[in-house]
């Protein structure tokens, strides 16, 4: 009778204790603030509308600043043209994957893929945005005519741009939103400085 009273004890004991240690666990991660209200955890997103904003006119804006980029292998005759095109399409095409997988985890709808946004009516009125007829003109354009156009399409382009992104660092609340708002304006700025330098020398 001791050996089993014992054994019940000490099975007790576990059970209580597991239950002290599942309680302190959930305990850990549940918090209340104001009023008594569960406070947000750790994981909880962070970002606003406009955040969304940010994210859903920068992917189509990018789209067509890599649209653009993409022609100029074939039809730029500077090399500093082609250089600066395809450092525009490295930079900016993980961009557009990296804001589509925060519109998906925000539960928002990204821009739909495959959409040709430089054409589409829509897009036009956005910041810095082509037309159908700009970009029809851009395709149809070879060597320094190419160059002159590219170059003055795409300061205009980027403009539009870091003029988004500049809302975005005013009114964003995402932290990682913000930080490519702020990687946006000193990258694209940069390449507007160069843009216009090239553009002198024509």
């Amino acid at each position: 009778m001791t050996t089993s009273h014992a054994i019940r004890r000490a099975a007790l004991g576990v059970v209580t204790a597991s239950a002290v240690v599942l309680l302190a666990a959930c305990g850990g991660t549940t918090h209340t603030g104001a009023h008594g209200a569960p406070a947000p955890s750790a994981t909880t997103s962070a970002h606003n509308a406009q955040d969304v904003t940010f994210a859903q006119g920068m992917i189509p804006h990018h789209q067509q600043a890599v649209e653009m980029a993409r022609l100029a292998p074939g039809h730029a005759a500077s090399a500093e043209v082609k250089a600066l095109a395809a450092r525009i399409e490295k930079a900016q095409d993980p961009e557009i994957r990296t804001m589509t997988g925060w519109l998906k985890s925000w539960g928002e709808e990204p821009p739909m893929a495959g959409m040709d946004h430089s054409r589409h009516g829509g897009m036009a009125g956005m910041s810095g945005m082509m037309s159908a007829d700009d970009m029809t003109a851009l395709e149809k354009s070879t060597g320094a005519g190419f160059d002159e156009k590219f170059l003055t399409l795409m300061i205009i382009h980027h403009q539009g741009a870091v003029e988004m992104a500049k809302t975005e660092q005013a009114k964003g609340r995402d932290g990682r939103a913000t930080k490519m708002a702020d990687d946006v304006i000193a990258a694209q700025s940069a390449e507007i400085k160069q843009m216009k330098g090239l553009l002198a020398q024509k």
